[in-house]
């Protein structure tokens, strides 16, 4: 492929990241807030599909196009905003992948909850407060990987 063609990948599958990062979030918050054990369910239910639908495959795309990019461009892999961008992004990994395991378990919680016609239990509560916490440490790696692509300060 072309250098333009990867380009438009890499700049695709950030946005997809960010974007169904940023919803799945609002969503899953939402639907916790209101505390409706039917609504969380069924939202946390959409929220472990679209996670494997959209944002694992953006995360890969992500990760093999910004390598080819800095490859094909001859940028030395010991620049600040490479080394940097690189160093959050295995971060993001490490708060997104116990996400993904904690979606799915709120999701499991939640079921069973609804189908045994009973509250949420204690911990789905403590497993919303941690999909927070790494949500949130996750977003803001993002957020900072867009500010080095963008600036590339050196």
């Amino acid at each position: 492929m072309d250098y333009l063609t990867i380009k438009w990948l890499h700049i695709l599958s950030s946005t997809l990241v960010f974007g169904t990062g940023l919803g799945i979030a609002f969503f899953c918050w939402i639907a916790h807030r209101g505390g409706d054990v039917r609504v969380i369910a069924a939202t946390a239910r959409t929220v472990v599909i679209a996670d494997a639908c959209f944002t694992a495959p953006a995360v890969i795309t992500q990760f093999a196009t910004g390598l080819w990019l800095v490859h094909t461009l001859g940028v030395p892999w010991a620049q600040r905003w490479i080394a940097g961008a690189l160093a959050l992004f295995v971060l993001t990994g490490l708060c997104w992948l116990p996400v993904l395991r904690l979606q799915w378990r709120a999701a499991r919680l939640a079921a069973d909850a609804l189908a045994s016609g009973s509250a949420l239990p204690d911990e789905y509560h403590r497993v919303m407060r941690w999909w927070f916490w790494l949500g949130w440490s996750a977003f803001l790696s993002v957020v900072a990987i867009f500010w080095l692509m963008v600036m590339k300060p050196v």
